[in-house]
């Protein structure tokens, strides 16, 4: 398992098509062979000066959590989400075929349920559904 970390691996496989959804997370998926989207000058040109490197340098099932501070306000909770993601996607990995994907957090959990930024709770209604997510994706065509 590999995980997705410049810029243009996620712009390229959130490209891609959205494989399965639940209440909370998104799966996008994208072949190994995309390149990376047109995005801005900036992020064009540190693409071509790094053109020499493939985007995604072996054939292993790549994984990318995106939590945006939109959905997740704390840093603690953004983290936490990101690591039980992770966490739960080293499971998929035999399951998945060679391709790259991003989780993607879509909506925000109730404050008002999770009080705590961090807490156990939060923890395994994020690992739970990420589990149900990624069986969803494991089915997609």
């Amino acid at each position: 398992m590999q995980r997705l970390q410049t810029r243009p691996q996620f712009q390229a496989v959130l490209a891609g098509a959205i494989v399965a959804k639940t209440t909370h997370f998104a799966l996008h998926r994208n072949t190994l062979d995309a390149q990376p989207a047109e995005a801005d000058a900036a992020v064009v040109a540190t693409v071509t000066a790094v053109a020499a490197r493939p985007l995604f340098p072996r054939q292993d099932f790549w994984i990318g959590a995106m939590v945006p501070k939109r959905w997740a306000k704390r840093a603690v909770t953004r983290n936490a989400i990101k690591r039980q993601i992770y966490t739960v996607s080293a499971d998929f990995s035999r399951q998945y075929p060679q391709a790259a994907y991003v989780v993607r957090l879509r909506r925000d959990f109730s404050r008002k349920e999770f009080i705590s930024a961090t807490s156990e709770p939060l923890k395994q209604a994020v690992r739970a559904e990420v589990h149900a997510l990624l069986l969803a994706g494991v089915s997609a065509p």
